[in-house]
């Protein structure tokens, strides 16, 4: 039987009608998300370093760009920034940070080993991930220097880990590496394509997309006296007759300080199997602690300051258990002196010296006053505190100091960790995405209309046929 042609069209629209809400609609794509703060930990290839620093190549390796160490041949690359998108996965995170190695000497002050891998990239697309770095080598041989950025280093074996769906942070451990061609060149040919390469782990903050990243710099609450406190001690000019005025109020103040990266390696190594933890406000950025919160008096013309910080460190391990706390900073004369309360063996011991360090410019630009990386020399004192592991004299990390006194300046921003991961934030292998919430939203209630009104157009388009058949073969309608 056939149809007349409205009856024809009107079918053919309602069947369109009814095709259009049986077939789902695909979701929404979720849009991708920051990736702001965080931290990658790779040894790069571990037979390397000990190479470098062994009896043959003779030499070492430096840290540069606030990269830091972390367990047994860790290095600790910071600062990530990047995207992440949960729905497909696809994932960026570039770090900041390098290191430097440097060996077999030659007479001429040169080295014929220099190599240098700094900001450290991962990409992972379809499930496959690569590590890219600037590279900058002396060729083995003929020691020609190349510099090359961003270089395809190493492909990452994601095997088994779903990328979709994770929260914040997001975090991946242990990923094994492998040296691509291109890696090779730029390695300086020690080692051919294919080699493996230390695993790679990392952990970064994702952010929703509309949200504002927060400033790196960390906030620090100003102090809460109208006017500095007068300082007791030499350095004292408030109650000086003749003095010059010039005593200035400190808005916000923090002292920087690693103590020394032997120890800290030291600490979580293989020996000590111990860790550090952070208390009253202290922050870790990897290669340094900040003591925040400075308080007391400075004076820009004399270029003195007397200071106390807050935040304290503890490092615990075998055999070991020291803190510092109640961190201070005296500057005169250009020399400055940074001491803390001692607690070890259960015995605390006040203001102990530490560290001596020249501090000759501490003169406010821009409303900031600063001292940067100065050397710092342990003092007899200090010596005591760490149970003589080190001698009077031993170059310790430098210290970093600022202060403002306007309410413009800043301080320097920390190297940005991002926050530690939890094992249900990161994505699993072989698993289902591990924060269900962070996974693309389930069907709403739509999806029951469109079921519903694609019921309706199909009753309503059985209607019309039935009766477009009736009144062609006379029968009444029902």
């Amino acid at each position: 039987m056939l149809l007349s042609r409205p009856a024809r069209a009107l079918a053919a629209g309602l069947f369109a009608a009814l095709l259009a809400a049986l077939v789902p609609a695909s979701p929404a794509h979720a849009e991708s998300r920051t990736v702001q703060g965080g931290r990658l930990d790779w040894g790069i290839r571990s037979s390397f370093q000990s190479y470098v620093t062994g009896p043959i190549a003779q030499g070492s390796w430096g840290l540069t760009g606030g990269a830091a160490t972390v367990g047994t041949g860790q290095f600790r690359f910071h600062s990530a920034q990047g995207s992440y998108d949960p729905a497909t996965g696809a994932f960026e995170a570039a770090f900041s940070g390098g290191v430097r190695f440097t060996g077999h000497r030659k007479p001429d002050g040169t080295n014929e080993l220099d190599l240098t891998v700094s900001r450290p990239r991962v990409v992972v697309r379809g499930g496959r991930g690569t590590l890219y770095a600037d590279m900058a080598s002396r060729a083995k041989g003929s020691g020609r220097l190349s510099v090359r950025t961003q270089v395809p280093l190493a492909t990452l074996n994601l095997g088994g880990i779903d990328m979709r769906g994770g929260g914040s942070p997001v975090a991946l451990s242990g990923v094994p590496a492998t040296l691509t061609a291109q890696g090779a060149t730029a390695f300086a040919g020690y080692y051919p394509a294919g080699t493996p390469l230390d695993p790679v782990s990392l952990t970064v903050d994702v952010r929703a997309p509309k949200e504002a990243p927060p400033s790196t710099a960390p906030t620090i609450a100003p102090a809460t006296e109208p006017t500095a406190t007068p300082p007791t001690g030499p350095s004292s000019t408030a109650n000086s007759p003749g003095a010059p005025a010039s005593t200035a109020t400190i808005r916000t103040a923090a002292v920087d300080w690693g103590v020394r990266r032997t120890f800290r390696e030291y600490v979580t190594g293989a020996i000590a199997q111990g860790e550090w933890t952070l208390a009253g406000g202290a922050q870790d950025g990897g290669a340094l602690f900040r003591f925040p919160d400075g308080k007391g008096a400075y004076d820009p013309g004399r270029r003195t300051l007397d200071a106390a910080f807050a935040g304290s460190v503890r490092f615990t391990g075998a055999h070991l258990d020291l803190t510092l706390a109640r961190v201070t900073a005296k500057v005169t004369d250009g020399k400055g002196t940074l001491s803390a309360d001692v607690t070890s063996g259960g015995t605390t011991t006040k203001a102990v010296p530490l560290v001596t360090f020249t501090a000759p410019d501490l003169v406010p630009k821009d409303g900031l006053a600063a001292v940067t990386e100065a050397p710092a020399t342990l003092t007899e004192g200090g010596a005591k505190a760490f149970g003589g592991m080190y001698r009077a004299g031993t170059a310790m990390d430098p210290v970093s100091l600022a202060v403002t006194v306007d309410a413009a300046a800043k301080l320097p921003a920390l190297p940005d960790l991002g926050s530690d991961a939890t094992p249900s934030a990161a994505p699993a292998k072989g698993a289902a995405p591990a924060t269900p919430s962070a996974a693309p939203a389930p069907a709403t209630s739509t999806g029951t209309y469109a079921v519903i009104g694609a019921g309706v157009l199909l009753a309503a388009a059985l209607a019309v046929l039935v009766a477009v058949r009736r009144r062609r073969t006379g029968t009444p309608e029902a």
